[in-house]
């Protein structure tokens, strides 16, 4: 009897066998496409605009972002954080030397973001949504996190172009802020209906382009 059972017992092993294996690799795809890998963002090839306008006037500039990544499962951009230096903020329409450092010197001051005392700002994804029917060239992409300013955090949402292609991955687009919302409120008509024509606009965009490695 056993020289019969072992024989068929063996069979039936082997049987099962490539089946084993075909739902282990198949788990294996499964739990590979799900990992979320992090992205370093490269400060070096990444760039932040912004632009501030007034009733008579407006300034457009740059800040550097200093560190951050971004978070990726298979080719999509799920979630990721930032560093920005608020010590490095320039005017690029002021090339006056002395008028640039005055500009940035009142930019730096408690009226607005207290450089010294809070030397970065940041921004932590919370939320990556697709946007149904994106063009191609168009932001595909609406994005929400939790914008550190001042030492006040809000949460902001904006649309975006993002994408990960040859083991890189970029996210680039606009957000319009609402100052006022971290405490900068110098020249808001908002809280100083008096100040006419010298009012300075609650909001101002920024214009980022991300780009990260592995």
């Amino acid at each position: 009897m056993k020289k019969i059972l072992m024989p068929a017992l063996l069979g039936a092993v082997l049987l099962a066998a490539p089946s084993a294996f075909a739902q282990k690799a198949v788990k294996t795809k499964v739990a590979a496409a799900s990992a979320v890998a992090t992205y370093k963002l490269q400060p070096q090839l990444s760039t932040l605009g912004w632009e501030g306008k007034a009733v008579t006037h407006g300034h457009t500039g740059t800040i550097q972002f200093t560190s951050g990544d971004l978070q990726v499962r298979g080719n999509q951009i799920v979630g990721g954080s930032a560093v920005v230096d608020m010590k490095t903020i320039k005017a690029t329409d002021i090339t006056d030397a002395a008028n640039h450092a005055k500009f940035v010197g009142h930019m730096s001051s408690d009226d607005f973001f207290n450089a010294e005392k809070f030397p970065t700002s940041t921004f932590k994804i919370t939320s990556v949504t697709p946007i149904k029917g994106a063009a191609a060239d168009a932001d595909n992409v609406t994005i929400t996190g939790d914008m550190t300013i001042k030492g006040t955090t809000q949460k902001v949402s904006f649309p975006a172009k993002a994408g990960v292609k040859n083991d890189i991955a970029a996210v680039t687009g606009k957000a319009t802020i609402d100052r006022t919302k971290f405490g900068l409120k110098y020249g808001s008509k908002t809280f100083f209906d008096s100040i006419g024509d010298k009012a300075i606009y609650d909001t101002f965009d920024l214009t980022f382009n991300v780009v990260a490695k592995q």
